[in-house]
């Protein structure tokens, strides 16, 4: 390492032979006495070495390897919690598809001991869906909120009865203006216990609504959740006019009075 230093030394400097003689001699001597102190290599490994050390002295040694170049892929988007909100001690999960998720998030975060709402996609086989091929119908997934609540505030079967009046029951694979399998309504269980809740307060809103058809709202295992695109949450916070303009425009109101007025 010192030789190789000192020749790139010399020839970026451009010093001539005799102006380093002497040094030359000394230096030398004293490599002499190293090498004779070293272990013996075979020959090849010194040619080869000699003769990158030769080539050193147009570019200098790369001490490491070149770092490589970033990657432009961007890192999939995490899912929202699963089933237990576990790493949430003491918090629980329920995961419910109203139609537009936009005005699902509302009547949930009025609740005492929500402790957030989320609006995403689940239900489907499409790994890592979006906006656009999710509102196309080409994922079988459908626009849910998933809601994570303290279960020492608010139980289950709350979140069901706000879940069933803020819906149209007898409504297949579509909400008020929203039309698709995507626009379905589901609950979607966690444990045995919120499966066994959400059949029940079926068969209770199927008697209550006998006279306008037949429920439509599936019960299902919950499966993956995928939170929305950034703009989609809090939608009715972050854009309250255009939000109540699409409400009414798609006679949503009108609809839930038609349906739950009196019952």
């Amino acid at each position: 390492m010192l030789e190789a230093f000192d020749v790139q030394v010399v020839n970026r400097k451009g010093r001539t032979r005799s102006a380093r003689q002497g040094a030359t001699q000394l230096l030398s001597v004293l490599l002499g006495g190293l090498l004779l102190s070293l272990p013996m290599r075979p020959l090849a490994e010194i040619a080869v070495e000699s003769t990158a050390f030769e080539s050193s002295a147009a570019a200098p040694l790369a001490l490491s390897p070149p770092a490589a170049a970033p990657s432009t892929l961007s890192p999939p988007r995490p899912s929202a919690p699963l089933a237990s909100a576990e790493g949430q001690a003491g918090l629980a999960v329920a995961t419910f598809a109203g139609g537009c998720f936009w005005c699902m998030e509302p009547p949930f975060d009025k609740l005492d001991g929500v402790r957030a709402t989320v609006s995403g996609y689940t239900g489907g086989l499409t790994p890592d869906p979006d906006y656009k091929s999710v509102s196309r119908g080409i994922t079988g997934h459908a626009e849910a909120v998933q809601v994570t609540y303290d279960p020492t505030k608010l139980d289950y079967a709350t979140l069901l009865d706000v879940f069933w009046h803020n819906i149209d029951p007898v409504a297949r694979d579509r909400q008020f203006c929203d039309v698709g399998s995507q626009y379905r309504t589901a609950i979607f269980y966690h444990d045995a216990e919120q499966a066994r809740l959400a059949r029940a307060s079926r068969e209770a809103v199927a008697r209550t609504l006998a006279p306008l058809g037949e429920v439509a709202t599936e019960i299902v295992e919950a499966g993956q959740f995928f939170p929305a695109e950034a703009y989609h949450q809090d939608y009715y916070l972050k854009n309250p006019i255009k939000y109540r303009h699409y409400r009414h425009g798609c006679g949503r109101d009108r609809r839930l009075k038609e349906v739950w007025r009196g019952r």
